[in-house]
C-alpha cells in the first residue's frame, strides 16, 4: 500500500467500474477527479469525473492504479475516504463514499 492509498482508497470494484467507464468515454490518459461539496448544513455532496485540466493546488494521487486529481483545499474533507462500488438494490450499482470525515457517515457493520 502506498502514501496515497492511505488518502483516499479505491476499492477493486470501484477500481473495475472507472477503468470501463473510461474505456467507454475514450478519455484516454485523463485523471478522475474528485470533488466534495460541504452544504451549511453539513451535508456532504460527491462528484466524480475524468478531468483534463490541472489547476495550481491540484494533488495527483494513485490508488489501486487510478490516477486521481483532488484539489488541495478539499483534501481535509477527503482524507481516509474509501469510494466503493457496490449492489444497493438487486441490479442497481451505485459508486458509494465511505468517509470518516462526513458527518453523516456510517462505518459499514458486519454481516452475520
Amino acid at each position: 500500500m502506498s502514501r496515497d492509498d492511505l488518502i483516499i482508497k479505491i476499492t477493486d470494484a470501484a477500481a473495475a467500474q472507472i477503468k470501463h467507464c473510461a474505456q467507454q468515454s475514450e478519455v484516454g490518459d485523463d485523471p478522475l477527479r474528485i470533488a466534495v461539496r460541504r452544504d451549511a448544513d453539513g451535508k456532504f455532496h460527491y462528484a466524480l469525473g475524468f478531468d483534463d485540466q490541472s489547476f495550481e493546488d491540484d494533488l495527483r494521487l494513485q490508488s489501486n492504479q487510478i490516477v486521481l486529481v483532488v484539489s488541495s483545499a478539499m483534501l481535509s474533507l477527503l482524507k481516509d475516504m474509501t469510494i466503493d462500488y457496490v449492489e444497493l438494490e438487486k441490479g442497481q450499482y451505485h459508486f458509494i463514499f465511505m468517509n470518516p470525515n462526513d458527518p453523516a457517515y456510517v462505518p459499514p457493520q458486519a454481516s452475520t
